[in-house]
């Protein structure tokens, strides 16, 4: 079975794609702590500014990491299966 759609790499892109949302929330998480951590706003402005940064953070680490994972998983799969790339 040739092509991109084959089983062995869309299961692998799926087991992929969660461990990649695991791993986003894990590291998101702690990225979150850690900038809330520094936040030295003064009015209710500036927090609300900064709020809005920390979820444009976590909104780019969530398009930086599952997809990556789901590439892997993607490849892992064709490769473990047999059918390679």
């Amino acid at each position: 079975m040739d092509g991109l759609a084959n089983p062995a790499g869309l299961i692998g892109a799926a087991i992929g794609a969660g461990v990649g949302w695991i791993d986003y929330r894990i590291v998101s998480g702690l990225v979150t702590r850690k900038l809330r951590e520094t936040d030295r706003s003064a009015t209710e402005a500036e927090r609300q500014d900064y709020e809005r940064r920390i979820v444009l953070a976590q909104r780019i680490l969530m398009v930086a990491i599952v997809p990556v994972f789901a590439g892997l998983g993607y490849w892992l799969g064709r490769t473990i299966s047999g059918w390679g790339i």
